[in-house]
């Protein structure tokens, strides 16, 4: 299993960023998948999940109305839409196969996401 996180980078307070995980070596459209992030000194936690067909989407509370998960099945990925970003949105972001509020496989590099004027 690969799980490669992309598309992180240094953003001004209230600007965009558009993620994207790119998966292998599951069947991707049979899985729920989630954006999950690690600020420093902080847990890992759940930012947004969405399940296989992509007909249902959940947040946390603190990015809802802001960020917006997506997937391409057909091509075995999954996008994290971010806009508004304020500085406690800085953290390492990843992405995982989801059950039942776990995650699965083995963690990829994830992408660093920096928020700061």
């Amino acid at each position: 299993v690969h799980l490669v996180e992309s598309g992180g980078g240094l953003v001004q307070p209230g600007g965009s960023l558009r993620l994207s995980c790119a998966a292998s070596g599951f069947t991707f459209n049979t899985y729920d998948m989630t954006w999950y992030r690690q600020a420093p000194g902080k847990e890992r936690e759940l930012v947004a999940g969405i399940t296989a067909t992509g007909d249902s989407t959940n947040y946390a509370d603190s990015v809802k109305g802001r960020f917006a998960i997506s997937r391409d099945n057909a091509v075995n990925a999954v996008y994290l839409q971010m806009s508004s970003l304020n500085p406690d949105d800085t953290a390492v972001y990843y992405c995982n196969a989801d059950l039942l509020a776990h995650p699965i496989w083995d963690w990829g590099q994830g992408t660093q996401v920096t928020v700061s004027s």
